[in-house]
């Protein structure tokens, strides 16, 4: 991982008991905590997953809303997709993702996996450097799309410096009912209603209905030989290629 935090907590969930997988999604969920510069529950998941006898590829990239169409980006001013904004929103795919790999191949249940994000995002971390750095970088973003505190990213204007104990009981609370929940308790009921009200308020189009109907698909994954190995890849869409 790009954080030592992240990195032992999927060594704390191996020493548990848990698995691979199970320690996957931990790390995956740790860093949504404490590098929330690259990564989040409002993003997505890929993953190649070997059992033992067969290699999977998830795709749990979130679709785009129901409403989003060229000309409604057109009526909007926009002759593509925008970088920034409510406009680029999809579901987020990473929370289907991880209870899609927890419940096929992990060992450990999704409220076990979560706990180390939660302890975290609960009694806080100190910021790294690097992060910090990041972080400060996108300060006048979180304050133009997500008001004075960031969404929650921000105190007093501005991004924790380095070795500053950040704690984020919000992100700590829908981590904990994930864990409860399980995916319904993400996609379903007030988290969901929240999140379509968020960026509707910004101007965008995503709705409950759109995360409801949200889910991750298992698909066989693509491959090439070369120089004697078959290297394999999770089919399009996708950064991988």
């Amino acid at each position: 991982t790009s954080q030592p935090l992240a990195a032992q907590a999927g060594l704390r969930i191996l020493l548990a008991g848990g698995n691979a997988m199970d320690a996957a999604v931990a790390t995956a969920a740790v860093l949504n905590v404490v590098e929330p510069v690259s990564t989040g529950i409002g993003g997505d998941a890929f993953a190649l997953i070997w059992d033992g006898a067969t290699l999977h590829a998830l795709n749990a990239s979130g679709r785009s809303p129901a409403a989003m169409s060229i000309d409604a980006l057109r009526r909007a001013g926009h002759e593509g997709i925008p970088y920034f904004g409510p406009w680029p929103i999809t579901v987020p795919g990473a929370v289907d993702g991880w209870c899609a790999i927890i419940e096929r191949f992990g060992r450990l249940s999704m409220a076990e996996a979560l706990a180390p994000a939660i302890e975290y995002a609960e009694r806080g971390f100190p910021v790294s450097p690097l992060i910090a750095r990041g972080w400060a970088a996108n300060v006048a973003r979180l304050l133009e799309y997500s008001g004075p505190d960031g969404g929650g990213y921000l105190t007093d204007g501005r991004a924790p410096r380095a070795g500053e104990v950040w704690r984020q009981p919000a992100l700590a609370r829908a981590l904990r009912a994930i864990g409860e929940g399980g995916r319904d308790a993400f996609y379903r009921g007030p988290l969901a209603a929240a999140i379509a009200q968020t960026v509707q308020n910004a101007g965008g189009v995503l709705t409950e209905a759109d995360l409801a109907a949200n889910a991750p698909t298992w698909e066989p994954p693509i491959g090439v030989d070369y120089r004697g190995v078959r290297l394999y890849e999770t089919p399009p869409n996708g950064q991988g290629l």
